[in-house]
């Protein structure tokens, strides 16, 4: 597996966690690692990456959580899977009314007629974590309004664009290793 290169900044600039990434790294249970393989990075204990090194590198497949892969483009995705991880550190969160969470799981955006609550000081095109008013992760979006803007919006006005969603463990299931 390689170090992750020039495109650290990328990844680590879409995760939206701020500080908080020093937390998913030295953890209680262990120090925890991000490794690229195949433009994917994986999110890893450094001691099942250890492991990891009797096995030929053409037989592995997989080692950790895929949190997301680089684009033909060099652009930056997050899968479903990093949200467990994500979640508890984001800074940036959108609640969702018990209403609009089977149209987000759908892969709809977010409108404001559906917004239950939204983090102070949300900017612009921000990525968030958007969960039920029980504090459930659904997914990942991308804030189309600012906080502001947001209480002033007609009901009908998209508030967050869809990224991903727990649906997508269904719907793309043979795409997310």
């Amino acid at each position: 597996m390689d170090k992750i290169m020039g495109n650290k900044w990328i990844y680590f600039q879409r995760l939206s966690i701020g500080a908080n990434v020093k937390l998913l790294i030295d953890r209680p249970d262990g120090t925890y690692c991000f490794r690229e393989n195949k433009n994917r990075v994986y999110y890893v204990s450094e001691k099942i990456l250890l492991l990891s090194t009797n096995v030929p590198p053409d037989k592995l497949i997989t080692v950790g959580t895929c949190f997301g892969k680089f684009t033909k483009t060099g652009k930056f995705r997050l899968h479903i899977t990093a949200l467990t991880y994500l979640a508890p550190y984001a800074q940036y969160k959108i609640w969702l009314k018990p209403s609009a969470e089977q149209q987000f799981l759908y892969g709809h955006h977010v409108l404001k007629s559906g917004l239950g609550r939204i983090t102070e000081n949300t900017p612009k095109y921000q990525g968030v974590i958007v969960v039920s008013m029980n504090d459930l992760p659904l997914g990942f979006g991308v804030a189309a309004k600012t906080t502001a803007e947001c209480k002033h919006a007609d009901p009908m006005s998209i508030v967050c664009f869809h990224q991903a969603d727990i649906g997508e463990y269904i719907r793309s299931e043979d795409a997310l290793i």
